[in-house]
């Protein structure tokens, strides 16, 4: 299978960058794989993208992605019941190159920044060719990519990254060059992506069935409307497109021997000075440019890395060295999501609103686990079961409920008076005189998750 991917040199990141060398040769005629099609049944990598067992694994993933309806209409289940005896059909279509993708329906989701960010959502079954067509050359063209590269690539994470981009500042590269490309995924062009493919893809179903899912338009307003550019956030093979679109900006950074993280269309240079930043800022503009990309000027800039975040994380300058930190939008998003979960006139009970905080919760720990500030930690828990107290005595409501409820859980007369005489200060009593009623414990048992 690996003959029908163009042969692309493996480099190392800097190290291959070190001579000064090009970060790729072209690949010549002899270093190229033959191309492969079966007659009547497609090309060698679609064939190994419609076997049993990589459609298997692919629809466990579709699955457990969830994810809405297209512009079918059909949810999981739904689909799963169609393709039941619609698959035979869509499996000849594409072994002939004859399937055509349905539009994908556009959905627009707030920014946690301001804004919103248009998402273009395949139907289910279009979900299933894209994720079984990924998971075929995702393994022979994920090694030819820079090692600076960490967005949506196997075994990599966001952590990683914001670890790598640690180590840059550590090492004494405290101006940083923050590029934000405007709207990545809308402004995609097809044609230079396909060129990028085609010089690591050299299989022309693939690359037609590819062309095919980018120029399938998206449905706006009951209306199917024609896409020149772009590639729908939403679809399976939008990430992998992306890296090869800006692999070849990593791999001039290289050559240049920049220190550098992208993840995804989000890419950070670490330079010792604002004057060497802003021959990079011109160098970035001019490497996007040529890939018909625009430089969000108003989000990006060149300044210190105290002042910019990165995945949700910032840094600043403690005795140990440099440290991370949850970033202050990250932080303001994080308790406006918790209002969201635990509004006061859901009329739920207190069980079920932990149940809802406690799947967000866990998650958004895990992301942020990285930050090296116990106080803030310290500061979230203080102010979300200050909240969740306040909650509760609400939903107790009368002073005598609140009485009885306090005395059940074992607070003194005096506490339980004191705290039901003024049963409509529902957050002022969540403080000190709770404490020792609503406590740790309490919200142990209830299985709220501690942030510290």
């Amino acid at each position: 299978m690996s003959r029908v991917m163009r042969q692309m040199p493996v480099r190392a990141g800097r190290a291959g960058a070190a001579g000064g060398e090009a970060a790729r040769e072209p690949a010549s005629d002899e270093t190229r794989g033959p191309r492969h099609e079966h007659r009547g049944t497609g090309s060698v990598l679609l064939q190994a993208a419609l076997t049993r067992e990589n459609l298997q694994r692919a629809w466990k993933r579709v699955r457990a992605n969830k994810g809405a309806a297209g512009v079918d209409g059909l949810d999981i289940d739904q689909a799963a019941a169609l393709l039941k005896t619609e698959w035979p059909a869509i499996r000849e279509r594409l072994r002939q190159g004859k399937y055509r993708p349905a539009p994908v329906r556009r959905v627009s989701i707030p920014k946690p920044d301001g804004g919103e960010r248009e998402l273009g959502i395949p139907t289910v079954t279009d979900r299933l060719i894209q994720q079984a067509l990924l998971q075929v050359p995702q393994p022979l063209l994920d090694p030819t990519f820079s090692e600076h590269s960490y967005g949506f690539r196997p075994g990599r994470r966001a952590h990683d990254a914001v670890l790598a981009a640690q180590g840059y500042v550590q090492s004494g590269r405290r101006i940083v060059v923050d590029v934000d490309l405007e709207k990545f995924f809308d402004r995609v062009n097809h044609d230079i992506l396909m060129d990028r493919l085609r010089r690591r893809v050299d299989d022309p179903a693939v690359l037609r069935l590819v062309r095919a899912y980018l120029d399938s338009g998206i449905m706006v307003d009951g209306v199917a409307q024609q896409r020149y550019q772009g590639t729908p956030q939403g679809g399976p093979l939008s990430p992998l497109l992306a890296n090869v679109l800006l692999d070849e900006v990593d791999r001039e950074l290289e050559r240049r021997g920049h220190c550098f993280v992208r993840y995804a269309d989000d890419c950070n240079v670490y330079v010792r000075s604002r004057c060497a930043g802003e021959r990079v800022m011109a160098l970035l503009r001019r490497l996007y440019g040529k890939l018909k990309l625009a430089v969000n000027e108003a989000k990006s800039a060149v300044a210190g890395v105290a002042g910019r975040k990165f995945l949700g994380y910032s840094f600043w300058f403690g005795k140990g060295g440099v440290q991370r930190k949850v970033a202050a939008k990250a932080l303001l998003a994080f308790k406006q999501r918790v209002r969201e979960l635990t509004r006061r006139s859901g009329g739920r009970s207190m069980a079920q609103v932990v149940e809802r905080l406690r799947v967000y919760l866990l998650g958004w720990k895990a992301y942020f686990g990285l930050a090296q500030t116990p106080r803030v930690w310290r500061e979230l828990d203080e102010w979300l079961r200050h909240r969740l107290r306040s909650i509760q005595l609400k939903q107790w409501k009368r002073g005598s409920t609140i009485h009885r409820e306090l005395r059940r859980l074992g607070a003194t007369a005096a506490i339980a008076r004191r705290v039901a005489a003024n049963s409509r200060c529902w957050w002022r009593n969540s403080g000190m005189l709770l404490n020792a009623v609503l406590n740790l414990a309490y919200f142990d048992a209830l299985g709220l998750p501690r942030l510290c």
